[in-house]
């Protein structure tokens, strides 16, 4: 599977309006090789410029509108983001090997991307041209476990 360039930039220009991102430039790149993720954001807050990488070789995501949303809520909770990274590491230092450092860093992460998730979902329910929500992970964790037992 691939995802066509001008499908990207459609939902982009929506999703970006959607989200009250208008102020921000900001740029695809797709990702023609193989990548182990299948989108991520990298974001110049200061000059409000970010690029977004979508995984076009190799996406674990079926749905391209999902990953657009994903990744432009992640624009969107960036000042959180940053701020919740920041005082951790002013609590434990910046290159803290204190296991509770690790630890509460680890658990933000998590709340981080399931937030992230669970708005991307409400958003395609909402607004969403495919309504179908990617299984690609999960459905790769069954194919594991069955190719698993199948050895056994």
């Amino acid at each position: 599977m691939s995802f066509k360039e001008n499908t990207l930039k459609k939902y982009l220009e929506k999703w970006q309006q959607n989200l009250r991102l208008q102020d921000w430039d900001i740029r695809l790149q797709t990702v023609d090789r193989e990548w182990r993720k299948t989108g991520d954001v990298k974001v110049d807050r200061d000059d409000k410029k970010a690029i977004l990488l979508i995984n076009c070789y190799n996406p674990t995501s079926e749905n391209p509108e999902e990953i657009i949303i994903h990744e432009l809520l992640h624009i969107k909770l960036w000042d959180m983001d940053q701020m919740l990274e920041g005082f951790l590491q002013s609590l434990f230092g910046k290159d803290s090997e204190d296991p509770r450092f690790n630890f509460a860093m680890q658990q933000f992460m998590i709340l981080l991307e399931s937030t992230v998730e669970d708005l991307t979902k409400s958003f395609i329910q909402l607004g969403g041209e495919e309504k179908n929500l990617s299984f690609g992970r999960v459905e790769r964790l069954v194919e594991q476990e069955l190719k698993t037992e199948q050895g056994d």
